[in-house]
């Protein structure tokens, strides 16, 4: 990971969405999307990178950060047709691999990284959080990011896997009838729902859950395992959780400030390459999306693997990089 590019992943439209209105989550700004992007380019200016990649979208989130900061490194924006989903995300992020990058940071939730998740599975992502219930991208200084996504782009990190500065993430592979997909966190069952959904959760309707890391630190459907049978990214297994109607209710934060009451019924680990299976009628979402409608008779078939991207530890690497004295001379 040594030619000095970075890719910036911004997804104009996380932490914008009408969840907002039905819990109490942050509205994040396009104004402050481009704060966090200018941070995150003079860290890696800082750092010595050569090229930074951005991508043309409406709001100018990444042009308007960069074009008067007066970087050492060439920005390149990347240009293709919009349709205003995650197909946005995946475009970019080829162009970018195509233009020879293979550091990258995104902005957005658990959902922006389980589009680039579902693509690009070999790469190295520093993934900052700006969306609404976010276990997967972290909350961290972008200038700080920024310089770690340097450091590994102009190869001062060559020994990342070996020293614990990454790790390869777990994925939930989704068999359904209607393809293939993957979640980064959870997988849900959800009874009398309707694919496309925005709106928080119904506690009631959730009767399954499939979760790669389930965190007490957390918000959504993670912290509902994780406050039983906590379970975390280094944990080589997920777990499923079962709801029972007749269970003594757990008071949980499904949302941002929002709190619902779920009756827990099993609680239980499962292996890699162990398939859970999700029978309809209902709606699989993944991640917080209700994409996957299930017929009666329908099932879909989950499994869980580490074959997702290499995520970058920043402050891991950071103190690592301190202590090779590669931040400051010796004195």
């Amino acid at each position: 990971m040594s030619n000095g590019k970075i890719g910036l992943a911004v997804n104009p439209m996380s932490g914008r969405d009408v969840r907002r209105l039905a819990a109490r989550a942050t509205n994040m700004t396009h104004e402050a999307k481009r704060d966090i992007v200018a941070r995150v380019a003079a860290g890696a200016d800082a750092m010595g990178v050569t090229d930074i990649y951005i991508t043309q979208e409406p709001f100018r989130i990444s042009s308007m950060a960069l074009e008067n900061m007066g970087l050492n490194a060439k920005v390149h924006m990347v240009k293709h047709p919009l349709h205003n989903d995650a197909s946005d995300t995946q475009r970019s992020m080829q162009l970018f691999l195509d233009a020879g990058c293979e550091t990258f940071v995104s902005l957005g939730g658990d959902g922006t990284n389980r589009a680039i998740a579902r693509s690009f599975p070999d790469i190295d992502l520093v993934p900052l959080s700006t969306g609404t219930n976010n276990v997967f991208p972290v909350l961290a200084e972008p200038t700080l990011a920024g310089m770690v996504a340097g450091l590994n782009a102009t190869g001062r990190l060559p020994d990342a896997q070996t020293q614990g500065l990454k790790q390869r993430v777990k994925v939930l592979h989704v068999q359904a009838p209607s393809g293939e997909d993957v979640a980064l966190i959870d997988a849900v069952l959800l009874r009398r729902d309707h694919v496309g959904n925005l709106l928080p959760y119904d506690a009631d309707r959730i009767e399954k859950i499939f979760l790669s890391r389930a965190e007490p630190n957390s918000i959504g459907m993670s912290p509902i395992g994780g406050f039983l049978h906590p379970v975390y990214a280094q944990d080589d297994y997920g777990l499923l959780v079962t709801t029972d109607a007749n269970a003594k209710p757990m008071l949980a934060p499904l949302s941002p400030g929002l709190f619902k009451q779920v009756h827990v019924g099993e609680v239980s680990q499962v292996a890699f390459d162990v398939a859970v299976t999700f029978a309809g009628p209902g709606v699989l979402a993944l991640d917080g999306d209700r994409d996957i409608k299930l017929r009666e008779h329908e099932v879909a078939q989950v499994v869980l693997r580490r074959d997702g991207p290499w995520v970058i530890d920043i402050e891991a690497a950071m103190r690592w990089a301190v202590a090779q004295g590669i931040m400051a001379p010796a004195p």
